[in-house]
């Protein structure tokens, strides 16, 4: 068997292991609320990377989207959602179970990854747009309050770190020439259903 697949799982096994706290829990400012735009701007780059759920999604995004040969495009649906969902959070919309939704979502999509799911060009931009909106209600819990300065970094933050990781994921992804019944993003896919479970078990039953 090629080594690539197994050293893909390893590596997505390693981050699992690294952090598997809820996306409420994630905050780059140790709970501190960014005050200045250098704060706001790291606040926004680390916000995705050091939540696991986030993390898995947006890897689970560029693997679809590289495997399946999918515009570039969709990624972006995904991070323009997740701002909108910035600026509801800020608006103090309200938007019940946002947790549960977000890992959910990462269960979902890690799903259809693992399974070799092929789905109509529609259906990944409405999953990619609603689950965005979600991620990104849950990204703004750590910046609700603050003054414009780092509100505006931290949007320039997410859409930074969450475009470069999608994007760069699903052309590595597409440049590997995997297709989506193959087992190295398959496997992928099953580690992001993983993720999602602990996540959602993490809402279900706090402790566990």
């Amino acid at each position: 068997m090629n080594a690539n697949p197994l050293r893909l799982a390893a590596f997505f096994a390693v981050v699992c292991l690294a952090a598997v706290s809820p996306a409420s829990a994630h905050h780059m400012m140790d709970v501190d609320l960014p005050t200045t735009f250098t704060q706001g701007l790291l606040s926004g780059l680390g916000h995705p990377v050091i939540g696991l759920d986030h993390l898995a999604f947006l890897i689970a995004v560029g693997v679809a989207v590289g495997v399946g040969g999918l515009s570039l495009a969709l990624p972006i649906v995904f991070v323009a959602a997740s701002a909108l969902g910035v600026w509801l959070h800020v608006l103090e919309f309200n938007l019940p179970g946002v947790e549960l939704i977000v890992a959910a979502s990462v269960v979902l999509i890690g799903v259809l990854v693992a399974l070799g799911r092929e789905l109509p060009l529609a259906a990944w931009a409405a999953l990619f747009g609603l689950a965005g909106i979600a991620h990104g209600y849950a990204y703004g819990e750590s910046i609700v309050g603050a003054e414009p300065a780092p509100l505006w970094a931290y949007l320039i933050g997410l859409v930074i770190i969450q475009s470069a990781l999608s994007v760069g994921v699903a052309l590595i992804t597409r440049r590997s020439g995997k297709s989506v019944s193959a087992i190295a993003p398959r496997l992928a896919g099953a580690v992001v259903v993983g993720v999602g479970l602990t996540a959602l078990l993490g809402q279900l039953i706090p402790g566990a």
